[in-house]
């Protein structure tokens, strides 16, 4: 999830600001296989997974709660890349029967799967004091057990297959650090990397992996629009370039996790940050 989730003190104001690199081409990393990602509607961290994906030769199921966006990213997608390579299916992860069937679906459509991304988070801030047990609950309920419900269809599905694997969860940097208003969100996303290790050990009898990365400050235009300007000077500030990740530096590192390059990597949470100090 594409998120504002920082957690030390802002670098000096002097940091200087390094340009997005040029994109990067696909190298058919992923060729034949076939992935589910969550999430994967809009201009976020999923969105840039599904055409990463795409762009190494992946066949994909894209799932999403807001079935309308969801819709006019399959459509949009499969007019770039051609019919046959996306279908979606609308998926809120805190509902098992919608989890079980986006993993249906993957089986009935592609004959089984290869790689999953579990994309799926919530955010919000509120002080401890105030927080209410419904906004701890609703950003636990999609961060960590829709993480959870999703991860554990995968095993069971990869399982069956006896064909290996690959999961790969959406962690952050906040799992590790601290932020003011933020309990609810550090809570779960630590609680991912903690799935991630568990489900790691259980799934490498079976020859699956499971991963997890841990973006810092990852930023769309339309999270731009909707954050101060204060705000963002103070976040960039923070990092080692001076500005935010694109989505799809951030999809690069889950392309390299759910690929053979990555072969002898699991339980492992890899930062995707410039964040040092």
């Amino acid at each position: 999830m594409s998120s504002v989730e920082e957690s030390r003190p802002p670098r000096p104001k002097e940091t200087p600001t390094r340009p997005a690199p040029a994109y990067v081409a696909g190298h058919g990393l992923l060729e034949g296989r076939t992935a589910v990602i969550t999430a994967a509607a809009g201009a976020g961290i999923g969105g840039a997974t599904a055409r990463r994906f795409l762009e190494e030769g992946a066949r994909i199921v894209i799932g999403d709660a807001h079935a309308r966006r969801l819709k006019e990213t399959e459509d949009a997608l499969t007019a770039e890349f051609g019919a046959g390579r996306v279908t979606s299916l609308p998926c809120d992860v805190t509902d098992e029967d919608q989890v079980r069937a986006l993993f249906a679906h993957a089986e009935q459509a592609h004959g089984g799967l290869d790689v999953v991304v579990n994309n799926a988070g919530l955010g919000g801030t509120a002080a401890l004091v105030d927080m209410t047990d419904e906004q701890w609950g609703k950003v636990l309920d999609v961060t960590l057990n829709g993480t959870f419900r999703c991860t554990r269809a995968a095993l069971r599905s990869l399982k069956a297959s006896g064909t290996g694997g690959v999961v790969v969860n959406n962690a952050s940097v906040i799992g590790w650090r601290a932020q003011t208003g933020q309990a609810h969100y550090a809570a779960a996303k630590a609680g991912v990397m903690a799935l991630t290790r568990c489900a790691a050990l259980e799934a490498a009898g079976f020859g699956v992996r499971v991963n997890a990365v841990a973006p810092s400050l990852a930023m769309h235009p339309h999270l731009v629009k909707v954050t101060s300007e204060e705000l963002l000077r103070e976040l960039t500030a923070r990092e080692a370039f001076g500005r935010y990740a694109e989505p799809w530096e951030v999809a690069n590192v889950i392309v390299f996790l759910a690929s053979g390059y990555s072969s002898y990597m699991t339980g492992e949470t890899v930062s995707v940050s410039s964040q040092h100090a």
